[in-house]
């Protein structure tokens, strides 16, 4: 079975993949699915620990699916010399290496930014850490809960009565992460288009996270004002912008920051006195809230959503994660992918976001085993069998078995 990519706008371009676990997985899945060849290098004898984590299909863990099909596996011993040599060999017929590894680590292995560009002059390094290559905390270990709650996102979560709440998705590992990481390798690819230069990106996801706060910031930069959880406009100080509970105790999601849709809703509702309060806050929002809440606790969600079906305001359902995959707007869009996997059978993960007219994207394959294309990846290189061989015995790559 061929695994290269054969689709997408990034067909030619080759990524060496060094990360583990969410942000740079999900990031190289995606460049992935749009046609580069990915190349994801695990340590043989301690891969990429997803690969360990429950739940799990079958035998294989369902994160590690979700994040790397797509993909091939290089399985190796980076701590031996055939093993850094053999990464330079690869090296020389790659685009971009993205890693996840503290600041330095790489270095101290001997294929850091530096002595990679030395071999390759134009070679792009995408290096993702919690705070970045230097400051005072560069060397700290973090996750996503901990960047989201440097960039003040967590306390403007929640409500006065709960608090700073974690959101439901980790945006410090995708936002921060896996797109900014998207997002370096394709400008640093542009710029070396342009001047045949490579260069090292540094992504810090509490850096990257920050651009999430930017109208929350304003606000405070214009009234020096601090909120509580659940006070400013779009966290819950608006009563027409926000989340209703309804007879079934399902949700509806209101968005009415226009005075067009607020009104067609007030007339909606039967409730023309509503109209004048359209963007009041503090108590008076309260109120209105709770008067609200008392109106869409009168019907089911469903009902709800038939009923302003037809009209032109953004009252949408809450969907619980059972009923986003048979949405038919995702489904037209085709953002619950299926796939046949080896182990598992048919599997459902999350389709391409980005829909390209000339050059569509898909997926390619499934997840790879551990070392799954160590010999294909080898022979391209130009390695002989019995090499391959001598490498396998003496502990400097895994094949895996077939």
């Amino acid at each position: 079975m061929e695994r290269k990519p054969q689709n997408g706008p990034l067909q030619g371009i080759r990524i060496l993949d060094l990360t583990r676990l969410y942000p740079g997985p999900l990031g190289t899945m995606m460049l992935a699915d749009m046609g580069a060849d990915v190349i994801k290098i695990e340590d043989m004898n301690t891969p990429d620990y997803m690969r360990y984590y429950p739940p799990y299909l079958q035998s294989e863990s369902a994160g590690f699916i979700a994040v790397n099909r797509s993909k091939r596996s290089l399985a190796m011993n980076l701590k031996t010399k055939k093993g850094v040599d053999i990464f330079f060999s690869l090296l020389k017929t790659t685009d971009i290496v993205i890693e996840q590894f503290r600041p330095g680590v790489l270095d101290e292995l001997g294929i850091g930014y530096e002595a990679a560009k030395r071999l390759k002059s134009d070679i792009i390094y995408v290096s993702i850490t919690g705070y970045g290559q230097d400051g005072p905390y560069a060397k700290d270990a973090g996750h996503h809960i901990n960047y989201i709650g440097y960039a003040g996102i967590l306390s403007a979560t929640g409500s006065p009565k709960t608090g700073p709440i974690l959101p439901g998705s980790q945006l410090g590992d995708v936002a921060g992460g896996a797109y900014m990481s998207i997002i370096a390798c394709l400008a640093a690819l542009w710029t070396r288009e342009k001047t045949g230069q490579g260069q090292r990106v540094d992504v810090a996801m509490l850096d990257c996270v920050l651009p999430l706060m930017t109208l929350q910031m304003a606000h405070y930069q214009a009234t020096k004002m601090i909120m509580a959880p659940g006070e400013l406009p779009l966290s819950g100080g608006l009563a027409c912008y926000g989340v209703y509970s309804c007879a079934d105790g399902k949700y509806i999601a209101l968005g009415l920051l226009e005075t067009k849709f607020w009104k067609i809703f007030c007339e909606m509702a039967g409730h023309a006195e509503w109209i004048e309060k359209h963007m009041v806050m503090g108590e008076e929002a309260h109120n209105l809230r709770k008067e609200i809440d008392a109106f869409f606790r009168t019907k089911t969600r469903d009902e709800w959503i038939a009923e302003a079906k037809d009209l032109d305001v953004c009252l949408t359902p809450v969907l619980d994660i059972s009923e986003v995959e048979k949405d038919p707007q995702l489904q037209a869009r085709q953002m619950v992918y299926e796939q046949a996997h080896p182990v598992c059978g048919c599997t459902k993960g999350i389709g391409v976001p980005l829909k390209f007219s000339a050059t569509p994207a898909h997926p390619t394959g499934p997840s790879p085993a551990l070392g799954e294309d160590t010999k294909s990846v080898l022979e391209e290189l130009g390695y002989q069998q019995e090499e391959i061989e001598a490498f396998r015995n003496e502990g400097v790559v895994l094949l895996a078995d077939h």
